[in-house]
């Protein structure tokens, strides 16, 4: 069982390595810059290689890097997807300098300009990225709760990018237990998550799925709204978070929470909830 949270990278990059070895995780996630913005500083190759070194000595592995939040590779705006895509290949090139293994990735908005449409502008940039910028990191498509215009909130949309995909070798998934359970997967259930992964299985494959966002839900099942709880503390239940992380088809998988945050002391709490399913 491989457990970690999303962290920090203010000051040094590098130092979001100490604060996740500080508060005991395996693994974690970060931004690899500001995940608001458009303008990013150059990666000091000093700085990059200082986050490898100590990445190495704490053992702490795999590290994700999510991409910012304003890319949208489905956009029907032609300069915004061009924008986008330079962004985003960008993002892929701080992931490899810092080692990381994996690059997780929401599907986009298709803006109303209807879901086949918004994915096949999605593979058409994905693809068009995959070759420019060659990465080492396998790239994770995160599925969503599927608030408003967004892709990705079922499975059959994973299916139809990675299908679209060339170098399929550089694709997985990311898996949100929050998204999913907001998207109308009943995960809070023995009988519902095993119906989950069975289709999960049998529309992507077990094999894509690399990591696990490990967030209870604020919301009801089917609610598609995007709202992280403290593990154990929302909708699907401390039960639902303790089968889920036990199971054996996601047995080695590395889970990070993305849950509220009012300081360190709350990454701390689930963090010791989470460790103490396997009790």
């Amino acid at each position: 069982m491989r457990i970690g949270v999303h962290v920090s990278i203010a000051g040094k990059i590098y130092e979001a390595i100490d604060r996740g070895k500080e508060l005991g995780c395996d693994t974690i996630q970060i931004f690899s810059r500001n995940p608001r913005g458009w303008k990013v500083t150059a990666l000091d190759p000093k700085d990059a290689a200082e986050f490898k070194r100590r990445k190495k000595e704490s053992g702490i592995s795999p590290v994700l890097v999510h991409i910012p939040y304003l890319i949208n590779l489905a956009s029907p705006d032609d300069e915004l997807r061009k924008k986008s895509i330079k962004a985003y290949i960008e993002d892929l090139k701080r992931a490899d300098s810092l080692g990381a293994e994996y690059f997780v990735t929401h599907l986009g908005s298709h803006v109303g300009t209807g879901e086949e449409a918004g994915i096949k502008r999605f593979i058409e940039s994905l693809n068009a990225i995959i070759s420019k910028a060659k990465p080492r990191c396998t790239i994770l498509l995160e599925n969503t709760a599927g608030s408003g215009n967004n892709l990705g909130y079922s499975f059959k949309h994973i299916k139809k990018i990675i299908d679209g995909i060339k170098d399929k070798n550089r694709i997985g998934v990311c898996l949100d237990t929050e998204h999913a359970f907001a998207a109308g997967y009943d995960i809070s259930t023995k009988e519902g998550l095993d119906n989950t992964l069975k289709e999960f299985d049998d529309e992507v494959g077990l094999d894509r799925l690399k990591a696990i966002h490990f967030n209870d839900s604020m919301v009801k099942l089917g609610s598609r709204k995007d709202r992280h709880q403290h593990v154990g503390a929302g909708e699907i239940g401390k039960a639902g978070m303790k089968r889920i992380i036990k199971h054996p088809k996601l047995k080695g998988l590395p889970f990070i929470m993305e849950t509220p945050k009012k300081g360190p002391k709350d990454d701390l709490m689930n963090i010791g909830v989470t460790r103490g399913f396997n009790s």
